[in-house]
């Protein structure tokens, strides 16, 4: 079996389980946020349940609309804190206490190897980093999971991303995420998980391999996921709190596909053209194309290693006078140790704004929503028409590198100058 497979008939209670079977499973791990989180409670209660199952194994995220951005959200945030004081939930992450949730449940442990993962929202695939298998789910499932901790799931068959040799920099695991979706397609893998392997990944961070599984989902799959190597294992010393087991694919599994793609094959970094994400193209056929705003940051590319780069680029230089720049770090832990390494101050002198860590750029919810015709170049992970303001705005997704680049400019650049 696959590794998806595996950890499915673990949690099933079978010895095997075949692509496209419907299983119950039981549920490590139900993530909420305040995007979604006071729907699931509405129809949690609509069950007529007291408690939900283990308060121990729901984590509670404020990051969407954080700080509060008005009335309303400021209301649905302080019904989801009602609810988990009610409930007795000891997971839960108020603002300036956590970040965005798809970093914070990598980065404080709770999502470990073989784990079921579900949470409300599409990029809850992001956790299949650490090699469970994590998906998104919609409230009136996670009402369902509250009540009962088990949940439907059909199977998906495995498309094996099989990536080998050394990326060049600037190119950087973005670059190649764009270039896989260019090849799949925003529905090539529906249905489908996507199983990341080859030295190209082996020789990756933790922090680069968390692009390509928080973008699975832009191909229209279930989930991405890594397998758990020596690098996860570092990476969770001092930060799992429960014994876990490395699951791995059986030598012998079946794929869906095989997929091969070669690192040295990406010449130069890349650009998806809106309005969707897997319209790839090198950053030198869109480049002088003016912008309006350069966002750097989200689920995505907000971590230390995004940072880091994106302040080499911008250091001791002044970003285009017309040209919005915003950085939001993923989480308090990146905000404080990309303070404690100078960045911040670096992003600040060159004239960009440092926000703390919230979606809104990335969803229309604020901190960065574009006017009408406003062009964006942003490390996010999508680009769909209206996503991150008015309807005639256009989002060109890129690398922090080629942000950065792009916002000393004011128009798309190519950073390999700065290289």
């Amino acid at each position: 079996m696959t590794l998806v497979e595996k950890i499915l008939a673990r949690k099933a209670g079978k010895k095997v389980v075949r692509p496209d079977e419907i299983v119950e499973v039981s549920v490590d791990l139900a993530m909420i946020h305040d995007a979604l989180g006071a729907h699931t409670i509405a129809r949690f209660r609509e069950l007529g349940v007291k408690g939900i199952w283990d308060p121990a194994k729901v984590v509670v995220v404020l990051d969407h609309y954080v700080p509060n951005k008005d009335i309303d959200t400021a209301k649905k945030c302080l019904n989801i804190k009602k609810f988990v004081l009610e409930q007795g939930i000891e997971n839960y992450y108020e603002v300036g206490k956590g970040g965005i949730a798809h970093q914070v449940l990598v980065e404080k442990g709770h999502v470990l190897p073989g784990m079921i993962l579900v949470g409300v929202d599409s990029h809850t695939t992001t956790s299949g980093v650490m090699g469970a298998f994590a998906t998104g789910i919609g409230v009136d499932e996670m009402a369902v999971v509250f009540k009962t901790g088990r949940l439907w799931e059909r199977v998906p068959g495995t498309i094996r991303i099989n990536v080998e040799g050394k990326l060049k920099p600037p190119v950087m695991s973005k670059d190649l995420m764009l270039v896989i979706l260019k090849r799949l397609g925003v529905s090539g893998a529906l249905f489908k998980s996507l199983q990341y392997t080859g030295s190209t990944i082996s020789q990756m961070s933790i922090e680069s391999r968390m692009v390509l599984t928080n973008m699975a989902i832009e191909s229209g799959a279930t989930n991405g996921i890594i397998e758990p190597d020596r690098r996860t294992l570092d990476f969770l010393k001092g930060r799992a709190n429960q014994p876990f087991e490395m699951v791995q694919a059986d030598k012998d599994a079946e794929y869906a596909e095989t997929m091969e793609f070669h690192a040295e094959g990406i010449k130069e970094p890349m650009v998806a053209v809106p309005p969707k994400p897997s319209n790839a193209v090198g950053v030198t056929e869109v480049e002088g194309t003016k912008i309006d705003q350069a966002f750097i940051g989200a689920c995505t590319n907000g971590r230390l290693e995004d940072l880091r780069i994106a302040a080499r680029i911008l250091r001791g230089r002044k970003v285009d006078k017309f040209t919005k720049v915003i950085v939001i770090p993923a989480s308090q832990e990146v905000l404080k140790a990309a303070l404690a390494e100078g960045l911040i101050a670096t992003f600040v002198e060159a004239g960009a704004v440092v926000g703390p860590p919230t979606c809104g750029p990335c969803m229309e919810a604020h901190m960065g929503i574009l006017g009408p015709g406003e062009v964006c170049i942003s490390t996010a992970n999508r680009n769909f028409q209206g996503r991150a303001g008015d309807a005639t705005a256009r989002i060109y997704l890129a690398s922090p590198a080629t942000a950065a680049a792009s916002a000393l400019k004011g128009k798309i650049s190519d950073p390999r100058e700065f290289f």
